[in-house]
């Protein structure tokens, strides 16, 4: 209501945001990994900026790991208007009914960054962003995590290995038939449940790219990597739509270009973050890291590709279709 207030004697009088610097503008920006992720980073980026280029008419609040809301809270939280601004996973919109931001869990659809930037900074993606409106959410970005690989504490080098496996994954059906492509049994969990549940042994393996594996110390419970980079694990910036339209225009223009500003931040730290949480987590000796050979890999890709064609009932041939085209796949 104090915010509604604001905006409304804005339009009342006409001032500027800067005149009001001294009773800002909250934007609660809650996410669910830790403050040395790239997401962490770059939503720590957009914070600096965005007061900075209001000139302190808005105040970033950032909530990192699941200190605010827990993965499966934060959604109905935005829509709600109790938090403004999240950066959840792209599998997230599944259940909101937008399915096809699956699309982006579907195993090998992206032969590395330059592939996958096709489709988050051209016009595929920003027409899936536009579904989300319908829903009360604006999509503001795409920020980069980076490519996953599977843990577990025995060996991996073929897909066999994770037969009869109970593999941690996040809420999506294209991730279920992943696992189960491969024989795996997929366990749906709570990012922040994680860790408790390999050290106990309530799970046997997951997925993720090096940055959370490290930054989650879950490489501490788990005794094998293998470097399959078969899945992308990245991010949209939502904002709650009736917040964001409401907003003088001279701040949101600013809050944009601090948006802008903090992705490029976040897709070039991206790679870089998951690189060196590699080698930290090779330098902790508690995990061998397996480089696959090509036919290893190639093994990999014929096994989970069929997750594609099994996919397009629930994602969207069209959809598919159009990432294959931006992508030359």
């Amino acid at each position: 209501m104090k915010i509604r207030t604001l905006l409304v004697g804005l339009v009342a009088v006409g001032l500027s945001a800067a005149a009001v610097a001294a009773d800002p503008i909250i934007i609660k920006f809650s996410h669910v990994v830790a403050q040395d992720t790239p997401k962490g980073k770059a939503a720590d980026k957009f914070r600096e900026l965005a007061e900075k280029y209001t000139n302190g008419a808005v105040k970033v609040e950032v909530y990192p790991n699941s200190t605010l809301y827990k993965d499966k809270e934060e959604m109905e939280a935005l829509q709600l208007g109790a938090v403004q601004m999240l950066a959840p996973s792209l599998a997230k919109f599944g259940p909101l009914g937008v399915r096809e931001f699956e699309a982006f869990d579907l195993p090998y659809i992206f032969d590395g960054y330059d592939a996958l930037h096709k489709v988050t900074k051209g016009a595929v993606g920003q027409q899936l962003l536009d579904k989300l409106e319908p829903r009360g959410i604006k999509g503001l970005a795409y920020w980069d995590n980076g490519f996953k690989s599977f843990t577990a504490n025995t060996p991996i080098t073929k897909p066999e290995d994770l037969r009869g496996k109970k593999m941690r994954i996040q809420s999506s059906k294209v991730l279920e038939e992943q696992m189960r492509q491969i024989k795996a049994l997929p366990q749906v969990m709570a990012f922040s449940e994680t860790y408790q549940a390999l050290q106990t042994g309530v799970v046997d393996g997951t997925e993720n790219p090096h940055s959370n594996l490290y930054t989650q110390k879950m490489h501490e419970v788990q005794k094998h990597l293998a470097l399959t980079d078969h899945g992308y694990l990245g991010y949209a910036v939502i904002t709650n739509k009736r917040f964001w339209d409401g907003l003088p225009a001279d701040v949101r223009g600013q809050l944009e270009k601090a948006m802008a500003e903090s992705t490029e931040y976040a897709n070039q730290i991206a790679k870089d973050e998951n690189d060196k949480s590699l080698e930290l987590v090779r330098a902790a000796g508690k995990t061998e890291i397996r480089v696959l050979s090509d036919a290893e890999r190639a093994a990999f890709i014929k096994a989970l590709l069929p997750v594609h064609k099994k996919m397009e009932s629930r994602v969207g041939a069209t959809t598919i279709k159009s990432i294959y085209e931006a992508t030359g796949f």
